[in-house]
């Protein structure tokens, strides 16, 4: 499989569909003098008629699907299922005109069920930008969902290869335009042969955005980004004021707050930016993004926004141990480099939970993934999809999935969804066809030769397997980074990192060291914070961990200054 390259302007297209005349044909005239040079512009009343116009202009693939709704069409919506079901790639977004404030719950509705994606109020004059705002966002949307395009990097490998499974999962998330090859395909046996790569060893990565193309055979981790300039050496010498490790949400909103503050502020990510939550193939309820948000966007966009602030960045190095001397924070990376700080920001996150069914473990990449939905999804074109877990993440995992998938099966241990997943989540998941709830229910083991092809589910009530065709994604919760943390910083049994009134507990080991008490983020070493997910009772949450890790900040402020008044 590779990327298809750029679809000709004529070959895609954005199509209103209404009734009412006035609407239809500003609302076309507009989307013509702006977007006119690169797709076709088709206009009808109902889906015959913008069927029989998309043919006529030789039936382009749909983009945008734009409907209607309002007086004068009171069934816009029904209208607009029904030309979506027609072009279920296509981005489908309601059409109504401002003021129109009777349409807004049935499109709130129509959104929570996963019926429409987007809505935008109609131009209301020439060159109206804040519809042209809209419709850019919609079309980024789209473009996002297709392969194709520019290809900053290439990889040549094997489709279920675990290393190249990973290296598409990074660059997915974080936002690197991709293609990729299979190497035993025409495309992939070409592509190798042009780069004049003999028995290669795969996968084969190809840096294309640079002055001069680098080429990488089976690389680490490291390599890659040195090749992406990425890899800064680190001075032994400097004194931040802060230190921050991790760049999930958690700490993004840290370095933020804390660069934008002025603070000398170095972050520290060993894998992508985003953590979990640039995992997540569309966030709805993070606070001002009302149709939702990716959160590989969220995440890339929190990282420029840090950067331009003045945070400097070093990624592909994890962090190995933590020490104090002196008031002076020590933090060891894994290639024997270490950074100096006067506060540091733990926001390793937590990962993935295992299944822990041996025979599973084998397909990892391959069949099974862990919190990858979003790069793998469109392989699972016209499978049966199981995804486990019961909260948000597998929810919105499930939703994304159906959009590829023939069938998706959310498997949950429990008999209900109400106390771990969003409300509006568990409506959308209900609402779609492709997908099925299964409660009181675990998968006992599975089978397949090179890639998963079967799975087993156990009935947790009845002992009884039944054995089915599928995927799997699994979700089931998360265990802490912090494992270079132990004996160091104070954890309660499951490996969270114990912060404020917690560390009061009997039994807490490291103790609390001074007689003021832990300020309400810090660890139990003075002037080392905790953030996000890897902090006992955090809500797992985007936007609490955004602001777990601004609060973070002001108390790095306050510590800050209660060094300098003891000099």
């Amino acid at each position: 499989m590779h990327h298809a390259q750029d679809q000709p302007a004529s070959g895609t297209a954005l199509v209103v569909v209404a009734r009412d005349d006035g609407m239809r044909t500003a609302t076309t005239r507009e989307l013509s003098r702006r977007y006119g040079s690169d797709y076709r512009v088709v206009g009808g009343t109902g889906p015959g008629e913008v069927e029989a116009a998309l043919h006529d202009a030789g039936d382009p693939l749909v983009a945008v699907l734009l409907g209607a709704l309002g007086e004068g069409d009171p069934d816009g919506l029904d209208v607009l299922r029904t030309c979506h079901a027609g072009h279920p790639g296509a981005v489908a977004v309601a059409l109504v005109r401002w003021g129109d404030f009777a349409t807004a719950r049935p499109i709130f509705e129509a959104i929570t069920v996963g019926q429409l994606d987007r809505w935008v109020y109609a131009p209301q004059g020439r060159a109206d930008e804040e519809f042209h705002r809209s419709v850019t966002e919609v079309l980024d949307e789209w473009s996002s969902r297709q392969d194709g395009g520019f290809e900053a990097v290439r990889i040549v490998g094997d489709r279920w290869d675990p290393h190249a499974q990973h290296l598409r999962d990074q660059m997915t998330r974080n936002r690197i335009p991709l293609g990729f090859y299979e190497a035993d395909t025409p495309g992939g046996r070409a592509l190798l042969a042009d780069l004049g790569v003999e028995q290669p060893r795969l996968p084969v990565v190809v840096v294309r955005f640079k002055p001069e193309q680098t080429v990488l055979q089976a690389p680490s981790d490291l390599e890659v980004a040195e090749a992406f300039g990425l890899f800064d050496p680190l001075d032994p010498d400097a004194v931040h004021d802060v230190v921050v490790v991790g760049a999930g949400p958690a700490g993004l909103g840290a370095s933020v707050y804390a660069a934008s503050e002025g603070l000398d502020t170095l972050q520290l990510e060993c894998e992508a930016v985003g953590g979990q939550a640039g995992t997540s193939s569309l966030i709805r309820n993070y606070l001002g993004f009302p149709t939702g948000v990716s959160g590989s966007r969220l995440a890339f966009s929190a990282y420029q926004q840090a950067w331009a602030f003045g945070t400097r960045f070093s990624f592909m190095r994890s962090a190995a141990s933590l020490s104090t001397e002196d008031g002076l924070h020590r933090v060891t990376l894994g290639d024997g480099s270490a950074v100096r700080a006067r506060t540091v920001v733990v926001a390793t996150g937590a990962a993935w939970r295992r299944l822990g069914v041996p025979e599973l473990e084998a397909f990892t990449g391959r069949g099974v993934f862990y919190g990858a939905a979003v790069s793998e999804a469109p392989a699972m074109a016209g499978r049966h999809v199981f995804v486990v877990g019961g909260g948000n993440s597998a929810g919105q995992a499930a939703v994304y999935l159906s959009r590829y998938a023939e069938k998706v099966t959310l498997l949950v241990r429990r008999s209900s969804l109400t106390e771990t997943m969003s409300d509006y989540l568990i409506r959308e998941l209900v609402a779609l066809p492709r997908v099925e709830i299964r409660y009181r229910v675990q998968v006992g083991g599975g089978r397949g030769s090179d890639v998963l092809e079967t799975v087993v589910l156990r009935d947790l009530d009845t002992g009884a397997e039944d054995e089915q065709p599928g995927m799997l994604f699994v979700m089931i919760g998360s265990e802490p980074r912090t494992d270079w943390l132990a004996g160091t910083l104070a954890r309660d049994r499951w490996g969270f990192l114990l912060t404020g009134a917690a560390l009061a507990g009997d039994g807490v080991a490291p103790a609390w060291p001074l007689d003021r008490p832990p300020a309400l983020l810090e660890t139990s070493t003075p002037g080392v914070f905790a953030a996000g997910d890897v902090r006992q009772g955090s809500v797992k949450r985007v936007a609490s961990a955004v602001g777990e890790g601004a609060l973070a900040v002001t108390l790095v402020h306050a510590h800050l200054a209660s060094l300098a008044a003891a000099r």
